[in-house]
């Protein structure tokens, strides 16, 4: 380290991608400082994948206990939901995650400032009023939820406060179309709660392919929720018996709780970067160089704060190549092709490589094999759940171009079969490929019929 600075590298923000970067540099014997002024382990450990996971989990126990009469169980009594207890055991799981980063920042030997840092120029970094420099500061702030300024909107709450509720409500709006807004509306769902999901589009799930978004809309529909598409909140009215939404159209509706998951933008304000020479988006997001390098030299950044692949598995990487960039050998890279990623809905969504809308525009000549039925369990279980399955392939190549699931265990399976797109599996590699009697899966080796 250059005796002119404080530290090597300086970490804002101890998310997963700060975290990763802060102990990769310790441990090849750099001076390494972090500061996080919320909570340790970001977004994804303390109100986003770790206790919306659990939350789906608990939502789930009803259909399952409905299931075990066709197998012979006879449930004793009418089961009901502590919500306080689950939103405490919730707590004490995250404040576990919460030490065991702690300790991996100990361990690794960075130093850990709790508190929220500023950048004061290119090498210079502001915590609790005291100064410190860097040679490298990189900026892993992540992102935050985002609710559109309109007449009442003081009364709705985002994802991050539906983790920590006094109580359940008895309905709810969810406005939204993206994976945040049908998750809450599948887990609200199942806890007992009458909802509705509002969107002010024509399709969920937008971004995804638009068969298999369309599959999970009519899924949620079968389990109870209800869906408004096309339409959009005018403004909103709080009043003894709760809040009254009055939407665009001029209809109305009451609910306890109005949940806005309308996206998510970088964490960027008030952080100091206007003393430097980086030149933010728009949307608040910081541009990068292919080594995460910002517009000053001196400052790098990654994660979710970039806008590039939302998701804690890519930000990990993207610290995993920026220390190799900095302090190794510079032969790591990120590949962002192919992520596999799934969304937690009810009925579950998993995908990897490209829709067919994309792999139309992309390949022009495909072919497409889907396959849809009842899973196992639903023949005894008495459920009206259904598992589909879709491939597409591009016919020049005959590679596999996109895997795309809705169903029971669709994130399982289609983390397995990530591996083989990426390495470049054809169809015929598929259909050589024997399958798992009885399982689901085995599905995706023996689809043998083009559908169009």
């Amino acid at each position: 380290m250059s005796t002119e600075f404080d530290y090597d590298l300086f970490v804002i923000g101890a998310g997963s991608g700060g975290v990763r970067s802060a102990r990769m540099a310790a441990s090849k014997g750099k001076h390494v400082a972090i500061a996080e002024d919320r909570y340790l382990g970001g977004t994804c450990v303390n109100v986003g994948c770790v206790p919306k996971k659990l939350f789906v989990y608990a939502s789930q126990f009803p259909e399952m206990v409905h299931a075990s009469k066709g197998f012979g169980w006879s449930p004793l009594g009418e089961a009901t939901l502590d919500w306080p207890k689950l939103r405490d055991r919730k707590t004490d799981e995250i404040h576990r995650l919460n030490g065991i980063y702690q300790r991996l920042i100990d361990n690794s030997g960075a130093v850990l400032y709790d508190g929220r840092a500023t950048v004061l120029g290119p090498n210079q970094v502001s915590v609790n009023g005291q100064i410190h420099t860097a040679e490298t500061i990189l900026v892993a702030t992540g992102g935050w939820p985002f609710i559109p300024d309109f007449p009442g909107s003081e009364h709705v709450v985002s994802s991050n406060e539906m983790f920590f509720l006094d109580q359940l409500p008895k309905t709810a709006i969810v406005v939204g179309g993206g994976y945040i807004a049908v998750e809450f509306a599948g887990i609200l769902n199942g806890l007992g709660v009458q909802t509705h999901l509002v969107y002010r589009g024509t399709r969920l799930l937008k971004s995804f392919d638009a068969e298999m978004s369309n599959k999970v809309t009519q899924g949620m529909i079968q389990k109870g929720v209800n869906i408004h598409l096309d339409t959009e909140v005018a403004n909103i009215q709080k009043s003894a018996e709760g809040l009254e939404i009055n939407f665009s159209d001029h209809t109305a509706m009451s609910a306890d709780l109005v949940l806005y998951a309308t996206g998510r933008v970088a964490a960027t304000k008030n952080l100091g970067l206007e003393n430097t020479k980086i030149v933010l988006r728009s949307d608040g997001s910081i541009p990068v160089d292919n080594n995460f390098c910002t517009q000053e030299p001196s400052i790098y950044a990654l994660g979710d704060v970039i806008d590039r692949v939302q998701l804690t598995p890519v930000a990990i990487q993207e610290a995993m190549v920026l220390v190799d960039h900095l302090y190794g050998d510079k032969h790591a890279f990120i590949d962002y092709d192919n992520i596999p990623t799934a969304v937690f809905c009810q009925p579950e969504l998993a995908t990897v490589g490209l829709s067919e809308e994309d792999a139309l525009k992309t390949y022009g000549d495909i072919s497409v094999y889907t396959s849809d039925f009842k899973p196992m369990l639903q023949t005894l279980g008495g459920g009206d759940d259904r598992i589909s399955m879709k491939l597409i392939v591009a016919k020049v190549s005959d590679k596999v171009v996109g895997c795309h699931m809705v169903g029971d265990h669709a994130a399982e399976i289609i983390q397995g079969i990530g591996i083989a797109i990426k390495a470049g599996a054809t169809k015929a590699d598929f259909d050589a490929t024997i399958g798992i009697h009885p399982s689901a899966a085995e599905e995706f080796v023996t689809m043998r019929e083009q559908t169009r």
